[in-house]
């Protein structure tokens, strides 16, 4: 690779690196945060996943895999105005980067097969199980790292980035070396023409049989219509996730191919460090589509966080006996310093504390009794609180 001090020295500005490594820092945190909740309500909903989003739970991995081995190193040589590090780890860099890019993007072309198959072919959708989609995943990681791992067997090579502060393929090479050369026609061709034709051809299909099948489902009221909205959410969701990696992308591959096949001297360093940062921002849109805009994740991240406010407030708060005007303890049925929760007539129990800290929690727990239902079994009857029912027959789609 030559001298270090020779190759890794930026070749923009140093306004320019400042503002990048800004960029990097906002959308480190942003991706950290955003994939770190869509995994955590991702685990706490993992018996109900179906089998079509565990492409978004790999994807995520992905994503978060891309921010924890680039930013902490593209960030701080940005601020540095040059590279920071060793060949070895501009190796480990662009590996690193090529792996988690191939695979977020072969995990869409997945995704969006299966969403094609679900829609336009339910017959054999219905079929599709959670084994069928960890056999994909697997099989995503193994096309990415195929292609991840050439430039490390001298098919292709890697090298600094032509902006200096990071680094990636190649694009040099193949203006004199053949066998670069087929590695990056290989790569333009396999890990970005196919995915994308793949994933347009898909959404037509899906959008064709949507079209279809919308006039006669809305003359008939029946569960069909549930299944339908079902499958207008599942392709816009992707359909979302899809276009906004694509136009992160195709930026950074219009760059390189003409960086690779043409003249190389005349593409500005600036062009790759704006196209970078395009590419870099992909990682926050999965988490900010679905975490949004996907029903179930939303609520069960809604529930999550309600949970460890209420667990919060319980730390905090202390149960202290009420005055007797207020009529919440009665000192002749209580010996006790602190007062019991009593119970209700329908099964509930009363909070009783007075909570300094938390008064909402406090108040949502004199608001629960009143969210109840009865429920009939054989000749007895029943009841239990509303959130558990939506809970229990709450249908997840994707």
């Amino acid at each position: 690779m030559g001298n270090a001090s020779d190759l890794f020295v930026s070749n923009i500005s140093k306004e320019n690196d400042f503002l990048m490594g800004s960029i990097y820092t906002i959308f480190g945190v942003l991706s950290l945060l955003g994939n770190g909740i869509l995994l955590f309500v991702a685990y706490r909903k993992k018996p109900s996943l179906k089998p079509a989003e565990f492409f978004i739970v790999n994807l995520s991995i992905s994503d978060l895999g891309m921010t924890m081995t680039l930013f902490p190193l593209a960030i701080p040589s940005s601020f540095a105005h040059k590279w920071l590090f060793d060949e070895i780890t501009c190796q480990y860099y662009a590996f690193c980067g090529v792996l988690f890019g191939l695979c977020s993007l072969t995990n869409l072309t997945v995704l969006s097969s299966v969403c094609c198959l679900k829609v336009c072919y339910p017959h054999y959708g219905n079929k599709f199980s959670s084994s069928h989609a960890c056999f994909l995943v697997v099989g995503v990681w193994c096309y990415a790292s195929i292609f991840a791992a050439g430039p490390l067997a001298q098919w292709g090579r890697y090298s600094p980035e032509p902006y200096g502060t990071a680094c990636c393929i190649d694009w040099k090479a193949p203006n004199t070396e053949l066998l670069a050369m087929s590695y990056i026609v290989s790569l333009f061709l396999f890990c970005y023409m196919v995915p994308c034709t793949i994933i347009f051809v898909s959404y037509i299909f899906i959008f064709l049989t949507v079209r279809g099948s919308r006039q006669a489902v809305q003359q008939h009221v029946s569960p069909q219509n549930k299944t339908t909205n079902a499958h207008n959410l599942i392709v816009k969701l992707s359909v979302a996730v899809c276009i906004g990696f694509l136009v992160a992308w195709s930026p950074y591959a219009v760059v390189a191919m003409w960086a690779a096949f043409g003249d190389f001297g005349r593409v500005p360093p600036m062009s790759f460090a704006l196209a970078a940062i395009f590419a870099k921002s992909s990682t926050l849109y999965n988490p900010m589509v679905y975490l949004v805009f996907k029903p179930n994740f939303r609520k069960s991240l809604c529930r999550d966080a309600a949970q460890c406010r209420r667990q919060l407030c319980s730390c905090l708060c202390s149960c202290e006996p009420r005055s007797p005007e207020r009529g919440s303890c009665n000192r002749s049925q209580h010996n006790k310093d602190t007062c019991s929760s009593g119970r209700l007539s329908n099964g509930l129990p009363e909070c009783h504390q007075a909570c300094r800290h938390c008064p909402e929690a406090a108040a949502g727990c004199l608001a629960t009794p009143q969210r109840t239902a009865r429920i009939m079994t054989g000749s007895t009857h029943s009841e239990v609180a509303v959130s558990q029912l939506s809970n229990e027959f709450q249908s997840d789609f994707l």
